[in-house]
């Protein structure tokens, strides 16, 4: 790349096709533009195919000022789309297209080399459902910086998940994001006694030594963070939802954010949980809030509220 940027989203990029309308998403995606929105540069990991969706999402990057040098394009596979169908539970249902061009990220020098000077590094499950995707992935995080942030956003997707993927996964990261139905399928998964949230990412802080903080998103109910010295948990921001999807995706991006700054943790998750909460008020995974991000800055109670960039 021309100039390491400080946060790289690895993984899927693709159309959310809505019932009336089809918009940017893919949860990397999402927490690179997030993350951008709150000040940092960012660029998108991933691979389109060589048609007009590919092109469309790679001139929405650059129209957002994200860098799209790491978008590799793929003669032989389509761009990726979900179809993304609301369920009676306010949430929504994903159905992927098999066999996009994310699936077939290739560990070129050019990528090893950005994820290696990058500050931080965001990944998922779904983009390693694909053998050569998640080859890729696993090769990344092999080649990163001891610095560097690592952040496993969990985000699973049935059936395109594995135990083997998620302990791997595990075993690279210094933040795990996942939401408190996700708690549930890892406790199964893991074969943990059913216990509450805090005493499971406690355990797998224990399990994974260079873990330094788990966070539960609990939708409405708000949010947790639990370290090794620390367990905050804070409640839902009132919102009147519009669709939550990208919501988790702005509430890791936030989290990247306050770490990278150094912020102490409940004002990190404080933002995150606000951030999160302004995204579902919106449609799609990448609404613009620039308007909204300034309102929230100028009503932060913080001691350090002057020196927030963004």
């Amino acid at each position: 790349m021309n100039q390491p940027v400080q946060m790289v989203g690895l993984g899927e990029l693709l159309w959310d096709c809505f019932p009336d309308e089809r918009l940017p998403g893919g949860a990397p995606a999402n927490v690179a533009f997030h993350a951008q929105q709150l000040g940092l540069s960012t660029a998108v990991a991933t691979r389109v195919g060589k048609d007009e969706l590919g092109e469309g999402l790679g001139k929405f990057l650059s129209a957002q000022g994200l860098s799209t040098e790491l978008v590799q394009i793929d003669p032989n596979h389509q761009t990726g789309t979900v179809t993304v169908t609301p369920n009676d539970k306010a949430n929504v249902d994903y159905t992927f297209l098999e066999n996009s061009a994310w699936d077939f990220l290739e560990a070129t020098p050019q990528l090893l080399e950005a994820v290696h000077s990058a500050q931080a590094i965001c990944f998922g499950t779904l983009g390693q459902r694909k053998p050569v995707s998640r080859h890729t992935i696993q090769q990344c995080l092999r080649s990163l910086s001891s610095e560097c942030l690592v952040v496993y956003d969990v985000n699973l997707r049935p059936p395109f998940f594995a135990k083997d993927w998620i302990a791997k996964s595990l075993s690279h990261a210094t933040i795990v994001k996942l939401n408190d139905e996700e708690v549930k399928v890892l406790t199964k998964l893991f074969d943990f006694r059913p216990e509450d949230e805090v005493r499971f990412a406690k355990r797998l802080l224990d399990d994974y030594k260079q873990l330094q903080l788990v966070c539960v998103t609990r939708g409405s109910r708000g949010c947790l963070g639990v370290t090794c010295g620390e367990v905050i948990e804070l409640r839902g921001v009132p919102v009147k939802v519009v669709d939550t999807v990208g919501a988790g995706d702005a509430f890791t991006a936030a989290i990247i954010f306050g770490h990278l700054q150094k912020w102490p943790l409940a004002s990190t998750l404080e933002l995150a949980n606000r951030f999160g909460a302004l995204v579902a008020g919106r449609s799609g995974a990448m609404p613009s809030l620039g308007v909204e991000l300034a309102e929230l800055k100028s009503s932060l109670d913080w001691s350090f509220r002057d020196t927030i960039t963004f």
